[in-house]
């Protein structure tokens, strides 16, 4: 269970999800038994730090990262206008 930013430097304390930005993430872990699982994990990110940082999944784990023009672009919603011949 998500209780607090998932910035490291912050940690503000979870109260509401009006405020930042949550994220999930499909987690490859072990079970008891030694087989290959995957869980969704998620993550939340206050709403002064989701200004600045998004979280990010690499071979090596999830970790709040600064934004980039990547990540600012795949965060822009195209809405189709459509045309109507008369």
């Amino acid at each position: 269970m998500v209780s607090h930013c998932a910035n490291p430097k912050c940690a503000k304390p979870l109260h509401y999800l009006r405020e930042g930005r949550i994220f999930v993430f499909d987690v490859p872990g072990q079970d008891t038994n030694g087989k290959r699982s995957r869980r969704m994990e998620h993550f939340w990110l206050c709403g002064t730090c989701s200004q600045t940082m998004v979280m990010e999944q690499s071979a090596s784990g999830v970790r709040a990262v600064a934004r980039g023009r990547r990540v600012l672009e795949m965060d822009m919603v195209v809405t189709p206008t459509t045309v109507l011949a008369s």
